[in-house]
């Protein structure tokens, strides 16, 4: 065989190798998408793991609250216990350090009580400086720094913390040895004192004695309820639960240039083996056997693919680098802003993604080399082709259509939805299997319609004769085009789904938040909140809260909103009617994640909520679920509760937003100027930021773009890919057709003519593949849109079908392949038509 290919193929690649270099790009182009993303995911997951892994420490148990913070006086009956050898307390609060330069940025004040720490998270373990003492360790004014907070501070001997609304300066006593984003490490009990949450812990880190079990510990213990002791492992579990999702789609739609460069290695060797019908056809004579020649060809697209997956991994790998170094882990979907990690290659995933490269070139390769091994000799010999190709059954293609219906059908495994991509996958390669029946029942109705001019009348006779050559040659387009619909329909339909749910999560034209905090640690002063709805020009001030709970160790906390919910309807984007919910029992409306991940239903009680809340009267209320709303902030879960319901149950009335509803009178930017000037005399104007309605709006849509703009780049690949596919088609086409073209000629037909029929067969084709392109891409919405979303990201959107751009998309295909056609038979139509007809004398 390394005979053949060094006799046979090589100088078929050399003699045209940017037909071969473009096959080998493809295949190339699709590994190195799906690679990077692999990579840059594995490594932003990896840092965001070790980083937590080092501030967590390794603890036997960690102690936490479902709610809020633990009472440090839990601390000292746990350090009491027989069979826990260590208990080091952390307090964890959300921080700003305000570097050099005056800038901002995100960090974390980690209080740890220094004689603990060591024994069970020695990253955070204070070291002092060598002009430091050793009572630097229990100092209220000393911090000590990682690496990444030294470089925002500087050589400064003093670090400037924003710690809610104010700032503090803090020397700068050591450092810590935990990676990733800035940290800054003080004693616990003076980070208590300055951030006013005395007696509040984050959590318990527990170090068990030898032959202690955790089982036993725990049962001792009788923790308090709203106590959750959970494995430090399931910190590392909740991080890769909050993107995989995100990260398996994006490795999924990267694959999208894998699948359809097959269809360019389809193209390119469907024409090197129409332009060598007569070498193989010599081979054949000369004792080469059909099942050698379907091996030659075979062994060809594997070459390509092998070269092409080699280019793939290297440029993937470089890509992955760079996209590391300069842009940091974060893809669009805002997981792992500001992380930047460095590349953790991983031989296995080269392996993996290399040898799909390689089943795409073979996969691509099979058509051409089943053309090859049924090559009749004598017949190319003769310069007559191999006629048009057999009529095949269509019972399996129908039956793969079916097989895709099915498999929509099937649920999430493990969270993803691999019967979704099945799907897709199944309905893909069906509606190109069955394109010869459309193709058949469409030009079967256009004939009449072409009888009585000649030139559509032999480009549709044509095309309707050869039904299979033309949905060969339109595979590629129908594919892309497929692919590219699917992609639109299901943006378009998000991007105006997000959009009517912002209208109805924003009614307000006016909003005002604590600036950079986290959910739920930093809160606006009572009263500042009581101050801002005698402002002039403020109608109605609705406030608003986000607690997080924890529901489930292993996955992410949902958000509980306090916020007003009252008037009909309710300011939430409901999915079907709210059910009235009779007291005692408190009406909660949940998200559509929900359900999925928690099994909530409308109407019955929710007793994981009861058993997450802190205050006492929380706890033993019953919460029924009156509905379900969309919540596309909020991918793993929230639960929305009337915000006067809550302050009577658990005695808080904490705000951490507000909603401002203007008079009609009112001038928005008098009414800002007058809130900074209150927030001014609170002493708070640093600490709060305002956002118009327009402002929120316009930045969650560019978030939103971000986040798709991957989408619309594959989509050019895919139909770029898909028109070189009709290029080499019709390039196979015209050369066997060269007898034809001639006897055209002496018909009477000009070049001009001959042009024409080409271009017309082009249009057809091409129109036909728009058509069926436009159809299947329609059916794959359907599953993107209702299943893949649905299961992915638990929350589900309307419809929307773009037809402005879709048929713009399937008009510019239609004029690109007509083109296509156009430009490749010229070469055939400018032959002598004498020379072209010689070996028939």
């Amino acid at each position: 065989m390394l005979r053949l290919l060094a006799a046979v193929s090589w100088p078929e690649f050399r003699h045209h190798p940017w037909r071969t270099a473009t096959a080998v790009f493809a295949v190339a182009l699709g590994v190195a998408l799906a690679l990077a993303v692999q990579l840059i995911n594995a490594s932003a997951l990896a840092e965001f793991r070790d980083a937590v892994s080092a501030v967590n420490g390794q603890p036997d148990i960690e102690l936490r609250a479902r709610q809020g913070t633990l009472d440090d006086a839990l601390l000292d009956r746990v350090a009491a216990q027989p069979g826990v050898a260590a208990a080091s307390p952390v307090l964890e609060l959300p921080a700003q350090v305000i570097g050099s330069q005056g800038e901002r940025l995100a960090a974390r004040l980690i209080g740890v009580d220094a004689l603990s720490v060591g024994r069970v998270a020695p990253a955070l373990m204070p070291l002092i400086n060598e002009q430091g003492g050793r009572l630097d360790l229990f100092a209220p004014d000393a911090v000590f720094l990682n690496a990444s907070a030294r470089r925002a501070v500087g050589d400064a001997p003093t670090a400037r913390l924003r710690l809610g609304a104010a700032e503090h300066g803090l020397r700068v006593a050591g450092h810590v040895n935990a990676p990733g984003a800035p940290v800054l490490v003080m004693d616990v009990a003076a980070a208590q004192a300055l951030a006013a949450r005395e007696g509040a812990l984050s959590r318990i880190d527990l170090r068990l004695a030898p032959g202690a079990t955790a089982e036993r510990v725990l049962a001792a213990l009788d923790l308090p309820p709203g106590t959750l002791a959970q494995r430090p492992e399931q910190a590392g579990e909740r991080v890769s639960n909050l993107s995989r999702a995100y990260r398996v789609n994006l490795t999924v739609l990267a694959l999208v240039a894998l699948f359809t460069g097959a269809f360019l290695v389809f193209s390119v060797l469907s024409l090197s083996v129409t332009r060598r019908q007569g070498p193989l056809a010599l081979l054949g004579v000369l004792g080469l056997s059909a099942h050698e020649r379907l091996r030659l060809v075979l062994a060809e697209s594997a070459l390509l693919g092998l070269v092409g997956s080699a280019i793939g991994v290297a440029l993937g790998s470089a890509v992955a680098a760079f996209a590391l170094r300069q842009l940091g882990g974060d893809l669009g979907g805002g997981y792992f802003t500001g992380v930047s990690p460095t590349l953790h290659w991983s031989p296995l995933a080269a392996l993996l993604y290399g040898a799909l490269g390689v089943v795409a070139a073979l996969a691509g390769g099979w058509w051409p080399a089943r053309a090859a091994q049924g090559l009749a000799p004598a017949q190319a010999l003769k310069g007559l082709g191999t006629g048009a190709p057999g009529a095949r059954r269509h019972g399996a293609a129908l039956a793969l259509l079916l097989l895709a219906g099915l498999s929509a059908l099937a649920p999430p495994v493990a969270g993803i939805p691999l019967g979704a991509y099945v799907s897709v996958g199944l309905l893909l390669i069906g509606g190109i299997a069955a394109l010869p029946l459309g193709v058949s029942a469409v030009l079967d109705r256009l004939a009449p319609l072409s009888a009585r001019r000649l030139l559509p009348l032999l480009a549709v006779e044509r095309a309707r004769r050869l039904r299979e050559t033309a949905a060969v040659a339109t595979s590629g387009v129908v594919a892309s085009l497929a692919l590219s619909v699917a992609l639109t329909v299901m943006v378009a339909s998000f991007r105006d789904s997000v959009t009517r749910w912002l209208d109805t999560v924003l009614p307000a034209p006016l909003y005002l938040r604590g600036s950079g905090a986290a959910m739920d640690s930093q809160h606006l002063p009572p009263a500042f909140v009581d101050a801002v709805a005698r402002v002039p020009g403020v109608a109605r001030v609705d406030t608003m809260r986000a607690v997080p709970l924890q529901l489930d160790p292993a996955r992410p906390p949902v958000a509980l909103l306090v916020r007003p919910l009252r008037g009909d309807p309710l300011p939430l984007p409901l999915v079907g009617e709210a059910l009235a919910v009779a007291a005692p029992d408190i009406p909660v409306y949940v998200s559509e994640a929900m359900p999925d991940l928690y099994g909530a239903r409308v109407g019955q009680p929710l007793p994981a909520l009861a058993q997450a809340l802190a205050a006492p009267e929380a706890r033993h209320a019953r919460y029924v679920v009156a509905g379900v709303w969309r919540d596309y902030a909020r991918q793993h879960g929230s639960i929305a509760i009337d915000a006067d319901t809550y302050a009577r149950l658990s005695g808080e009335r904490r705000v951490s937003d507000l909603a401002l509803h203007l008079t009609p009178q009112a001038d928005a930017l008098a009414v800002r100027e007058a809130l900074t000037a209150l927030a001014r005399a609170h002493g708070i104007q640093d600490a709060i930021e305002f956002a118009s309605v327009e402002q929120l709006r316009a930045t969650s849509l560019r978030i939103f773009d971000r986040s798709f703009a991957v989408t619309v780049w594959l989509q050019a690949v895919a139909i770029g890919i898909g028109l070189f596919g009709v290029a080499a088609s019709f390039s196979a086409q015209v050369l066997v057709r060269r007898k034809e073209f001639g006897l055209l000629a002496h018909l009477g037909l000009t070049r001009r003519q001959i042009l024409g029929v080409v271009a017309a067969e082009g249009l057809a084709w091409t129109a036909l593949g728009a058509l069926a392109g436009t159809a299947l891409g329609l059916l794959v919405s359907l599953v993107l849109v209702h299943v893949v979303n649905p299961q992915s990201f638990h929350w589900t959107m309307d419809l929307v079908l773009p037809w402005t751009r879709l048929g713009a998309l399937a008009l510019a295909v239609v004029l690109a392949g007509t083109l296509t056609a156009w430009l490749a038979g010229r070469a055939a139509a400018s032959r002598d038509a004498v020379q072209a007809v010689r070996q028939d004398w």
